[in-house]
């Protein structure tokens, strides 16, 4: 367990200082609202999402695998097969169900008043892959614990896909811009920063889609898939109009107080 924390916590500190190196060096767009505030913010928000995470799971996710495993629950548990099978099979299917969680968080009303708080971000950097209301983040972690027991994952699997869902959450959202070529040949099986800009447009049927986190196969294969935006990657207007004073989408009491107020989507 204690590895597990480790291992996880050190690839996060890794791919966020390389992510951020990254942007300060050669950032796509300027931010055109204050980095420091907008930082400290999307920075709390993560650091509150922690505490709610550990407060309802001390021992993390991982913890219930063992659960599960020790109490023969979940497919895996009931299923004679290798690690080799089990784990891709794990993660691939928990990597759909964030694709379709993502999604749902779209569709209902009262789930999108929370993610918004994800959205009304009028920057994209790797901060931002991090900004999520405590509340989505509880739910989030309540649907992974079902995942989870209905499977009956291995804990190489949990341990792989925490880190995937990190990871890519800061690399697909990071203020860079690889090379057309590079950014085609790599979206055909990863979510790149081009095509979940799209995602973060203020144009609603652009941010209803590209929901992937990681594979990008999934957005194909729902028909939720953007190639472009209309405007072109330079011209996508981020965030939400309904959110464009820094008052409303950079403040932190605002972010936590925002899935309570009368705007929508």
């Amino acid at each position: 367990m204690m590895n597990d924390t480790w291992i996880r916590l050190g690839v996060f500190i890794t791919v966020l200082a390389i992510m951020l190196l990254w942007e300060s060096v050669k950032p796509n767009r300027l931010s055109p609202v204050s980095k420091g505030k907008r930082w400290l913010s999307n920075f709390s928000m993560v650091l509150l999402g922690t505490v709610v995470a550990r407060l309802m799971i001390p021992t993390g996710l991982a913890a219930m695998t063992i659960f599960a495993q020790n109490n023969h629950i979940g497919l895996w548990n009931h299923v004679s097969a290798n690690l080799w099978l089990s784990v891709p099979v794990t993660v691939l299917l928990l990597d759909c169900l964030i694709y379709w969680q993502h999604r749902l968080f779209h569709c209902i009303p009262m789930l999108w008043r929370i993610h918004m708080v994800h959205h009304a971000d009028p920057h994209l950097d790797a901060s931002t892959g991090l900004r999520f209301h405590p509340i989505e983040i509880a739910l989030s972690l309540m649907v992974k614990i079902a995942a989870v027991l209905l499977l009956g994952a291995p804990v190489l699997a949990i341990l792989i896909f925490e880190i995937l869902l990190n990871a890519t959450s800061i690399f697909s959202h990071s203020n860079i811009k690889l090379p057309v070529k590079l950014d085609k040949l790599l979206r055909t099986l990863i979510v790149t920063q081009a095509m979940h800009r799209i995602h973060h447009s203020q144009v609603i049927a652009e941010t209803d889609s590209n929901f992937s986190f990681n594979l990008s196969i999934w957005d194909r294969l729902f028909g939720s898939y953007t190639e472009e935006a209309k405007t072109g990657d330079d011209a996508i207007k981020l965030g939400l109009k309904e959110y464009s004073s820094p008052k409303t989408n950079t403040s932190l009491k605002a972010l936590l107080l925002m899935p309570f107020k009368q705007k929508s989507h």
